[in-house]
């Protein structure tokens, strides 16, 4: 074939396993066949409105199986996909679809009044409505799909070509456009098939966005390159996921902590049959503790993992058998993966020693979408990404996060970590999430606020959390107010604002 891409991968499997479910959503069950049916048909829709290598399509839904058909269908015509966080504000999306010049916007029609407003301003006039009836000014996707031609295509794709740019979630500044190539999405897929013994007949679930590359890269993709089933949800609701666990006889999956968090308090819970999952990955933010003893304690292991969307996302991973002996590290690299911790003169710490923690690998992207001073600016002259993060080595190559080098409090001169205190906040009774953060002190040039949520009829106060830190951490590193807040600002794979809460909490 001369289609060296992510897009020849539904008829590669389907010529191999052609009648094994590809993909289940609601009711609706796909076999490989019918996935390379509906993705050629696809890539001849999007031909006829106009798209060519090298284009960008854009896509802007909840979780649907259109993120990967689309995916491949841009594939098979050597475009470009760039998936949309669905939450985006109108304004949000302009900028995304004019940074990527995209052509064509591919939309949910519970998305309908934000794709209208958006596309005009962004020059683009051509949109698909994936479901329901489409707009005037709009096609329907089933509809294109239906009427399009079987015939194959086989356009020469490179490795080194795009695949899709995935916007950075713009915690500070514009979002950046992380470009994948190909080559970069094979080995981000590559890499948790190999490390977590991932099999031909794996039931994967899809919780997390698709837009993020934990639940399209760590997920979705490993399963269909192994001919596994994917079960996409389309939001996550905790206690419908624990019956879809049960139903269809869940093995793998990957989730951020506040949805374990979730599922877990849920009433169906003590009762939900966990038996069928052998691997779930648990990354995107720190794990507490808690967390993991209590997924323990229904026999499910967390596999802790860290990577970065600039990463494809997986850096490091800590497999299934090492969980219980190396607790609260985010593991080793993957095999196609070297991580390396530096301190400030780029050279690399011993073990135990805190550094930033870098990346380099076939799987880390290439570039910034049209970013050519941010992309220099975020590798090292030897070529290493620089991921903004501190972690530390042990003895046997292990590395546990620290913190974000941002988030990082400088107090007096002392360098305190947020993260090391949340943990130890979080083994509070009644605490349901926290933050810690810098807001800026005359004396200190900055000190310590932290920001708490918790369960109802808990309670707590300054002196409380200070007498309770106090017994475990260095004096400088307790934070010098509280706040209770009924719930943490958060993007939507999970991460914490800890912009927005300086901004709250400034003054």
């Amino acid at each position: 074939m001369l289609n060296q891409g992510v897009g020849s991968w539904p008829f590669r499997r389907a010529r191999q396993t052609p009648d094994a479910t590809a993909i289940v959503f609601g009711d609706r069950r796909s076999t490989y066949r019918a996935l390379d049916d509906r993705v050629t048909r696809l890539a001849h829709a999007l031909r006829e409105l106009g798209v060519s290598p090298g284009d960008r399509v854009a896509l802007l839904s909840a979780n649907h199986p259109a993120y990967l058909e689309a995916l491949f269908a841009t594939g098979l015509l050597g475009a470009v996909l760039v998936p949309l966080n669905a939450r985006l504000a109108a304004p949000e999306v302009v900028y995304a679809l004019t940074d990527s010049s995209a052509c064509v916007l591919i939309h949910s029609a519970a998305l309908v009044e934000v794709a209208t407003s958006s596309a005009p301003q962004a020059g683009i006039s051509k949109r698909v409505v994936l479901d329901g009836d489409p707009d005037p000014g709009a096609v329907g996707y089933e509809t294109i799909i239906a009427a399009a031609s079987t015939d194959r295509i086989d356009v020469a794709v490179r490795r080194e070509d795009p695949c899709f740019i995935m916007y950075t979630s713009g915690t500070t500044g514009y979002p950046k456009g992380v470009v994948l190539t190909h080559d970069t999405v094979t080995f981000a897929v590559l890499n948790p098939i190999i490390d977590l013994d991932l099999c031909s007949d794996e039931v994967s679930l899809v919780i997390a966005p698709l837009f993020h590359t934990g639940a399209l890269n760590y997920v979705a993709l490993p399963t269909l390159l192994k001919g596994g089933t994917v079960v996409i949800e389309e939001r996550f609701e905790p206690g419908r996921t624990l019956s879809v666990i049960e139903r269809e006889r869940v093995t793998y999956s990957f989730s951020v902590p506040t949805m374990l968090d979730a599922m877990s308090a849920h009433p169906a819970w003590e009762d939900a049959d966990l038996t069928s999952i052998r691997r779930w990955i648990a990354a995107a933010a720190p794990v507490p503790l808690r967390t993991l003893r209590t997924y323990a304690a229904r026999g499910v292991a967390l596999c802790q993992a860290y990577g970065l969307t600039e990463t494809g996302p997986g850096a490091l991973i800590l497999r299934p058998a090492e969980t219980d002996r190396k607790l609260g590290t985010a593991g080793v690299p993957h095999f196609f993966t070297d991580v390396r911790v530096v301190d400030a003169g780029n050279v690399e710490t011993i073990q135990g020693e805190q550094g930033e923690i870098q990346i380099s690998g076939p799987n880390v992207m290439p570039e910034y979408w049209n970013r050519p001073d941010a992309t220099q600016s975020v590798f090292t002259a030897d070529g290493w990404f620089r991921s903004g993060d501190v972690g530390v080595r042990d003895d046997e190559g292990y590395i546990t996060v620290v913190d974000r080098l941002k988030d990082m409090i400088i107090s007096g001169g002392e360098n305190i970590y947020p993260a090391e205190i949340e943990k130890a906040i979080h083994e509070l009774p009644g605490v349901v999430d926290c933050a810690v953060f810098g807001i800026a002190d005359d004396r200190w040039g900055e000190i310590g606020c932290a920001a708490v949520t918790l369960e109802k009829g808990y309670t707590l106060t300054w002196e409380e959390l200070d007498a309770f830190l106090s017994a475990r951490l260095a004096r400088y590193k307790v934070p010098k107010s509280l706040v209770l807040l009924d719930e943490l600002p958060r993007t939507v794979t999970g991460k914490i604002r800890k912009d927005q809460l300086r901004a709250m909490f400034a003054g």
